[in-house]
């Protein structure tokens, strides 16, 4: 039954449905207090809903019962997150890490959580006084004087000049230390509105180790930078010009190479896509698209090893380059397809499972999410196809048939449960589960196995007698009196069959007669109410004027009565209470 809650939770959560998820999961708690997987799928239910305290104890509870499960401090990092308890964020990733080091959900956490970290810290630094010209230069809008300009645009690439003008923002006063920098000088200029004089070739110039390059642009995107006119500001070097030059010739040579990959995978040349993709990465390693489009084609040619190893790459060099989450979250998704192909037993969908979650985490594609339903489904299926031993299935249902004759009704079911576990299609266990839970008044749940009984096995009388005998024992006795009907097709002689649809007739005609005693009335119209098909008569403008002219047009009524739809109606009302005839 929690199992039963957990699956209904895990499918409300991925619909979107995050309040039901919440109380499909609650309900799944309720009767497994100790199932760690419970507390963190309501844990990432709540932090969908940005209800970040009940994510937080719902995540502190995993991580209680499951101290060495590496999911449960990603929910716990996540929780403190959407606090802002950043530094508590970073610590839980940091700890998850300990536990599964090459977590992918768990090191990107950290780096979201750290760069939050920073940021919080660097807004709460207090700011340089107004009168001070440098601390205005290095003001808020900074970075978008130094994007703009053309002699500085290139330098927002360079990671050391990027955090030598952080530090500058946060503390001009160190403005000393990076004076020798010519691109420091270059930038003050820029915000400044100065002109600085330019160091003469002989002075000691620190200068960027290789070209600055740009991430994830087009090569014919980014002007070329222009040679500055006046004097006496420095001039670009030529060199510098030249090799920025080739390196937007590169990128769009790669991708030339990745559009002619792209025709050969259409045509399913499948060695030459495989030739224009590699091309294309040694041209360019910043576009981690030639690594997935390879994945892909290796994934056609059933080279599953080489895919993977592709998106693992992508996956990781992605993290470095900061690269479109929708591109990390494909890179998994094919690795996932990669794992999915090469799956051979139940477990072996475990980690084509993981990673199909992972990529959800990057982004909610629709078509990832198929693929996990699809990975889901076929582990279970092939975890019944694995579990599947006839012999042993009906060993356990003699062993519930001796707990039901000694009326251990709960050690009963356990067997028959397990009955069918091994044989999913053994009706019998189904009925005999019924009657279980018939005597302990569990009757939704012993309907529901005596209509799977009879879906197994339409000809086995049991399965219509169970059903018609929970639903007279629910006061339905109009659809007792259905179900032992159908039955007695199959089996006309049977006589359970022929007792049931004599009690559901004598219950019948007592409430035509009026027989009823107010309170059994009373109960039994309350019941209907609650019915969806009795709320359908009623509100059904034609039945409307049928009980209207039985009351006031006895002639129009008889007319009505011949009609065996509207008959079947009424007796349905009088079966429920709801009219009587005198």
């Amino acid at each position: 039954m929690a199992d039963e809650a957990k699956a209904k939770g895990n499918a409300a959560f991925s619909a979107g449905n995050y309040s039901d998820a919440i109380r499909h999961f609650t309900d799944a708690i309720n009767l497994a207090p100790t199932n760690h997987v419970l507390y963190s799928n309501r844990s990432a239910a709540y932090a969908s809903l940005n209800q970040y305290s009940e994510a937080l104890s719902d995540a502190k509870k995993t991580v209680d019962l499951k101290p060495d499960w590496s999911k449960g401090y990603s929910r716990l990092g996540a929780a403190h997150h959407g606090l802002r308890q950043f530094e508590d964020a970073v610590l839980a990733y940091k700890k998850g890490l300990e536990v599964d080091p090459n977590n992918e959900t768990l090191k990107s956490g950290l780096v979201d959580a750290q760069s939050a970290q920073a940021a919080a810290s660097a807004s709460s630094r207090p700011r340089a006084p107004p009168n001070n010209l440098f601390g205005d230069a290095f003001g808020p809008d900074m970075w978008a004087k130094l994007t703009a300009d053309p002699a500085t645009r290139l330098y927002m690439q360079q990671p050391d000049f990027v955090n030598m003008m952080k530090d500058l923002q946060r503390n001009p006063s160190n403005l000393n230390l990076y004076l020798q920098d010519q691109r420091v000088m270059q930038a003050l200029s820029v915000l400044l509105k100065v002109k600085m004089q330019g160091y003469a070739p002989g002075d000691d110039v620190e200068m960027p180790d290789s070209p600055p390059k740009e991430r994830n642009r087009p090569a014919d995107e980014t002007e070329p930078v222009k040679e500055k006119k006046p004097e006496p500001e420095p001039e670009p070097e030529p060199m510098e010009v030249s090799e920025d030059r080739e390196l937007k010739e590169k990128k769009a040579q790669a991708q030339r190479e990745k559009e002619a990959g792209n025709a050969a995978y259409k045509k399913k040349d499948f060695e030459q896509a495989i030739t224009h993709y590699t091309k294309a990465l040694e041209l360019d390693d910043e576009d981690i698209s030639f690594l997935t489009n390879r994945a892909a084609v290796y994934l056609e040619m059933g080279k599953y090893d080489e895919c993977i190893k592709d998106c693992e790459k992508a996956v990781e060099r992605g993290r470095e380059l900061r690269s479109d989450y929708k591109m990390v979250a494909r890179a998994l998704t094919r690795k996932g397809s990669a794992l999915v192909k090469m799956a051979k037993t139940s477990k072996d969908y475990e980690p084509a499972i993981e990673t199909f979650q992972k990529a959800l985490t990057e982004h909610r594609n629709p078509d990832t999410l198929k693929k996990l339903n699809d990975a889901e489904r076929a582990k279970k299926e092939l975890e019944q196809q694995e579990y599947y031993d006839p012999e042993l299935a009906e060993k356990e249902r003699e062993k519930g048939n001796e707990c039901f004759k000694e009326q251990k009704y709960p050690e009963a079911i356990k067997h028959y449960t397990e009955t069918l576990r091994r044989n999913p299609k053994d009706a019998k266990a189904y009925s005999n589960r019924a009657a279980c839970y018939t005597k302990l008044g569990a009757m939704p749940e012993g309907l529901k196995d005596a209509e799977k009984c009879i879906e197994i096995d339409p000809e086995f009388s049991k399965g219509y007698t169970r059903k018609g005998a929970i639903q007279f024992f629910m006061k339905e006795f109009d659809k007792a009196l259905e179900t032992y009907q159908e039955g007695l097709k199959h089996d006309p002689q049977n006589p359970e069959l022929l007792e049931g649809v004599r009690s559901c007739v004598q219950q019948i005609n007592r409430a035509s007669r009026g027989d009823l005693t107010p309170d059994e009335l009373k109960e039994r119209q309350a019941k209907a109410m609650q019915d969806p098909e009795i709320q359908n008569i009623l509100t059904d403008p034609v039945m409307a004027q049928v009980l209207k002219d039985l009351q006031e047009n006895p002639k129009a009524a008889q007319d009505h009565m011949k009609n065996p739809s509207v008959m079947n109606k009424i007796q349905k009302l009088i079966s429920a209470g709801i009219v009587q005839m005198r």
